[in-house]
């Protein structure tokens, strides 16, 4: 479905019924009626439209400015809720006195009085408490799938102001094996899932599929050896392990033909002085203030290997809880390790 096509088609409708309700007497006064005061002028048919359009082209807009990537949906929704709150606020306390105690509330205002508050409750869930994401990509494979619904904890790495991400208060910092949520660091308008490896001052060891933090292997135990087929609808055979970071441990996917790191993939990034790559394994060192991050089903994960350190200020949130997935039930109310 081309949803883009629909928000258009439906703006320009809506727009020209408002548009149109510029040009015509918004009221008609009954033909037999001797005065005004013996029968009530009746609404012009055009109102009953504008009661439609008017929340159409609202939605409309606000639809398009986060589909195009105008906005990120978070400034959307900030938008969304300051322009309802100031249009309700500016006529309960200024144009309300100064309409007749008879004539009838604008439809934008009764609009923006019905949105406002739900609008409100809504930014500030997402923005303080908890945000909803999709997964969409395999990487995270098998601790998240394609389709799970989860919940992300805004709170868990400190409260955050919306849009700039800047950090209020601290509450704590994320830790190794960690499932978080971040912006990612090449396109910040697009947010990346990932397990958190390597905290800062960490040195990060990548070789022979396996994973050293400080100089010290982390903890793996190899559980089974598989074949699936990949969203590619390709056959993918691969390793089974269970890997300990801290006090946390993770099932992970090892595709035993794949390297440890396809090097002719690795981008520029900031601090890339400290990571060292060849053919057989990957060092880097973590710079304070950032983060290194890696997908569970390794082979099929582009993450900090190719495109360097997450820094904090692009911490989005703790991802806690998979609250659905459409194509597996039981998958419903599965806590995120």
């Amino acid at each position: 479905m081309n949803w883009e096509m629909i928000l258009w088609l439906a703006l320009a409708a809506s727009g020209l019924v408002i548009l149109a309700s510029f040009f015509v007497d918004r009221t008609k006064s009954a033909q037999t009626a001797p005065t005004p005061a013996d029968r009530p002028a009746h609404p012009h048919p055009i109102h009953a439209w504008l009661e439609i359009a008017w929340p159409v082209f609202f939605i409309a807009t606000m639809g398009i400015l986060t589909l195009k990537e105008l906005l990120g949906f978070p400034a959307v929704l900030l938008l969304a809720t300051a322009l309802t709150g100031i249009i309700w606020g500016v006529d309960a306390y200024v144009l309300r006195k100064s309409r007749a105690n008879n004539s009838a509330e604008p439809i934008v205002v009764e609009m923006a009085r019905s949105f406002f508050p739900v609008i409100l409750i809504v930014f500030v869930l997402r923005s303080f408490l908890y945000e909803p994401f999709k997964i969409p990509s395999e990487s995270m494979v098998p601790t998240l799938v394609v389709g799970d619904f989860i919940l992300v904890n805004k709170f868990t790495y400190g409260v955050r102001l919306p849009v700039i991400n800047k950090k209020l208060v601290g509450v704590g910092l994320p830790q190794r094996g960690d499932v978080m949520v971040f912006r990612y660091p090449v396109d910040p308008t697009k947010d990346f899932i990932k397990r958190v490896v390597g905290i800062p001052g960490d040195k990060i060891t990548y070789k022979n599929k396996r994973l050293t933090i400080n100089d010290q292997p982390v903890p793996t135990e190899q559980l089974d050896s598989q074949t699936r087929v990949d969203d590619r609808l390709a056959f993918q055979s691969y390793d089974v392990i269970r890997e300990r970071l801290g006090e946390k441990s993770h099932i992970s996917y090892l595709d035993p033909r794949m390297p440890d790191v396809r090097v002719d993939a690795v981008r520029k990034f900031p601090n890339r002085a400290n990571c060292a790559y060849n053919d057989d394994q990957m060092t880097c060192t973590v710079p304070a203030g950032h983060y290194f991050m890696m997908g569970d089903n390794r082979d099929n994960s582009e993450d900090g290997r190719y495109w360097g350190f997450v820094p904090e200020e692009n911490i989005v949130g703790k991802a806690v809880l998979v609250w659905m997935n459409f194509g597996s039930m039981k998958r419903i109310f599965t806590t995120i390790e």
